[in-house]
């Protein structure tokens, strides 16, 4: 994410004095509760849908991602990049490939 884009949401913030609100917790209730109004998008049809609203829903999951990683003081690369090392083991292309199975079924 670019540094004028995490500036703007912490001014956000900020400015109406709800960081007292964003401890860790509430944060990870907050992305849970979005990413179910983002699935909410896609309730009745997987291809028939408002992308518009589709992007405001993701968006108000990223806010809440982005706001939890500053307030851990996280790098959203290194902990992404540790998630896939991980991944990458227990997912080996010769056996993921193609499948969606869970790494304990593969």
């Amino acid at each position: 994410m670019r540094k004028e884009t995490l500036e703007r949401i912490r001014r956000f913030t900020v400015e109406r004095n709800w960081n007292q609100f964003h401890t860790p917790a509430n944060l990870a209730k907050s992305i849970s509760i979005e990413a179910n109004e983002l699935l909410e998008c896609f309730q009745w049809s997987d291809t028939d849908f408002d992308l518009e609203h589709v992007k405001e829903e993701l968006a108000d999951v990223l806010v809440y991602c982005v706001g939890m990683l500053d307030s851990l003081n996280l790098d959203a690369d290194l902990i992404v990049n540790d998630k896939i090392s991980k991944n990458e083991i227990k997912y080996p292309v010769e056996k993921a490939y193609g499948n969606a199975n869970k790494y304990d079924k593969l």
